[in-house]
């Protein structure tokens, strides 16, 4: 926690952080939800490797990114992959005096494309996945050129670090998939 106070003394955080952060949680688990169908729906042993991969790198990347808002006093979402609840201004609820939804982040995919994803097998899974996967991505990318956008955001030395590695590893992982789509799914090298 002194550690947090001291960087965030040095690199102050923003708004625009503290949002990419929290929402990149949901974005995460969503993207963990997708890779641990690989096993069950007859996923061939490539796209397997790629799901067991996109599994490990992004449960360390929310337990960081939870570390980090945590560190910083600020509300840490659970990881949930249907998005981020957020609260709607004017619209009334009984419980909170606001009202609550459900928001995806780009490129995450929408209950029917889950269910599309959940109800394929072998070759289908494949295709899908990695079609889902390379959205899936694509959006991640977005929300990181949009916190750069944001006027002193990425200033944190964690929160330009993460956002960095996301922005090359995702976009590196695109191109593989796109490769390995043209290749007919399964197949090749990831």
């Amino acid at each position: 926690m002194a550690k947090a106070r001291a960087d965030s003394a040095r690199y102050p955080y923003t708004e625009a952080d503290v949002h990419f952060m929290s929402a990149m949680i949901g974005h995460h688990a969503q993207a963990i939800v997708m890779s641990g169908w690989a096993p069950s729906h007859d996923a061939g042993a490539v796209v397997r490797r790629l799901a067991e991969r996109i599994i490990n790198a992004q449960q360390d990347e929310i337990a960081t990114m939870q570390r980090w808002l945590r560190d910083r006093g600020q509300p840490v979402p659970p990881a949930r992959p249907t998005g981020m609840r957020m609260k709607m201004d004017g619209v009334p609820s009984a419980s909170s005096g606001q009202a609550m939804h459900e928001m995806l982040m780009p490129g995450m995919l929408t209950e029917a494309q889950m269910r599309q994803l959940g109800q394929a097998r072998g070759p289908e899974f494949d295709r899908l996945f990695l079609t889902f996967m390379i959205q899936h991505h694509r959006g991640a990318v977005s929300m990181v050129q949009g916190l750069f956008a944001s006027r002193g955001a990425g200033q944190d030395e964690t929160v330009f670090k993460f956002a960095n590695d996301v922005s090359v590893d995702q976009s590196t992982e695109i191109a593989r998939m796109e490769k390995m789509l043209a290749l007919g799914s399964g197949a090749g090298s990831p």
